[in-house]
């Protein structure tokens, strides 16, 4: 393949508006997602859950191939899927070690039965490929709707169990002392990052969807440690990889994830230069009383 056939499958912004108008659905399902995954990845983060993302993709995966196989509705089955592992995550591994065990035991299956069902499936190869890495043209009104109803859900959710969440994340023992209902409070969050993960399947595919959950809430934790900041730069790092990726992929003729996660990336990778340089800034001052301990906190 030549460099201009790889540039034209890459960026051709021939009848870009054209396309613009076919992908609505898809470019506001992505600004949705990238604020919602952005805020709740820094709980994930924070809770050092980055590792459960990927388990409850697995299983998401395997509900949306199992709904496309027996034609019900794909959001629905990867919301199955999602719930099913998430709150087996959050009843049975309440330590980081169980915890681990218990997603490294429901990856594999997740993974083996949803390339089950895609194998046994008659239809179209973009169905397949897409669970995988995202469609660009895969939200249609209905989805859309149940998408954002969903993420209405878990930001009024979070918002509500912030508080204690936060309490919990940093210091789970001292939050327990402090009469914080930590097992409740675990197995909230889990049920919301699994109704989260499904949604994220949808737009970036399962394989890929650390992307929109984890990068973005550890890039604003590169250069920040803020107990506001933090999550501001979070989602906007989530919306702009989410929404500019897909406005890349528009012009091209791939799948929409790998324009997503390289702009994830790049975030990630100016934050974690600039990060030092503005880490020795901060250190170069003596910072207020209350500076100082939100800092401490947000450690």
């Amino acid at each position: 393949m030549s460099t201009d056939d790889l540039w034209g499958r890459l960026f051709n912004f021939q009848d870009y508006g054209a396309l613009l108008e076919l992908v609505q659905n898809s470019i506001i399902a992505g600004a949705v997602l990238g604020i919602v995954g952005g805020l709740i990845g820094v709980f994930v983060m924070q809770r050092d859950m980055a590792f459960a993302v990927h388990g409850i993709s697995e299983l998401s995966f395997a509900g949306a191939a199992g709904a496309l196989l027996f034609g019900a509705n794909v959001v629905v089955g990867s919301l199955a899927g999602s719930l099913v592992a998430a709150i087996l995550i959050g009843l049975l591994g309440s330590k980081a070690r169980d915890r681990n065990s218990i997603i490294g035991v429901l990856m594999p299956f997740g993974l083996g039965l949803g390339i089950l069902f895609l194998a046994l499936y008659p239809g179209r190869s973009a169905n397949k490929f897409g669970l995988l890495t995202g469609q660009i043209v895969s939200v249609d009104d209905p989805q859309l709707g149940l998408l954002i109803v969903i993420s209405i859900v878990v930001l009024i959710a979070l918002i509500l169990l912030w508080r204690p969440l936060s309490f919990d994340s940093l210091d789970p023992d001292v939050a327990a002392a402090r009469g914080v209902p930590s097992r409740f409070v675990s197995l909230a969050f889990m049920v919301l990052l699994g109704l989260t993960v499904a949604v994220s399947v949808q737009i970036i595919g399962a394989l890929l969807v650390l992307a929109l959950l984890v990068t973005p809430a550890a890039a604003a934790l590169r250069v920040s440690s803020s107990p506001v900041l933090v999550p501001v730069l979070s989602m906007l790092f989530g919306f702009v990889s989410a929404v500019g990726g897909i406005l890349l992929a528009i012009g091209g003729s791939l799948p929409i994830s790998p324009y997503i996660t390289t702009i994830s990336f790049l975030i990630y990778l100016v934050c974690r230069i600039v990060g030092p340089r503005t880490a020795s800034g901060r250190r170069g001052r003596r910072a207020p009383v209350g500076e100082t301990r939100h800092a401490q906190v947000a450690r």
